[in-house]
């Protein structure tokens, strides 16, 4: 298994700093945004990926992908209001480590970057590898768009 590097484009987000940090590093706050629809929307983009039994709390969540098991992902690191550290696990054919790192544009601009360390096997990256790229910008533009408050 060798791990393998993405790294999202700089996206702006029209929010404090602070305000952004605070809402991305309590992972309740993502529970309400996926049961109010996102979890539909991955799958009618993505068929082959179902996701069910969502629950999270304030430093993790833990959800099952249909055919491949239950995924949990934890914050394993928050340096206020600049970086938000993420780790996998449970039974997924991969593991990685994911940073979402804030930077201040002016008092109510943020600039954002994402960066995912993925390790998998060979088979898993000829599968997914190419599509990572495209899904963690999908991801960051997404995160762009939250309800901060």
């Amino acid at each position: 298994m060798g791990v393998n590097k993405y790294v999202s484009d700089v996206k702006t987000i029209g929010h404090n700093q602070q305000v952004v940090f605070n809402y991305l590093s309590n992972f309740e706050n993502l529970a309400g945004y996926m049961n109010s629809g996102l979890i539909e929307r991955i799958t009618e983009k993505v068929p082959q990926i179902k996701i069910t039994e969502f629950q999270s709390d304030r430093d993790s969540c833990k959800f099952n992908i249909t055919g491949l098991g239950v995924a949990e992902i934890k914050i394993i690191d928050r340096e206020p209001f600049k970086s938000i550290k993420i780790e996998s696990s449970g039974g997924l054919p991969l593991s990685f480590t994911f940073w979402i790192q804030l930077l201040p544009v002016d008092e109510y601009n943020t600039k954002m970057r994402l960066t995912l360390h993925a390790e998998m096997s060979m088979m898993i990256k000829m599968m997914v590898g190419n599509k990572l790229e495209e899904g963690l910008n999908n991801l960051a533009d997404t995160l762009t768009k939250l309800p901060y408050q």
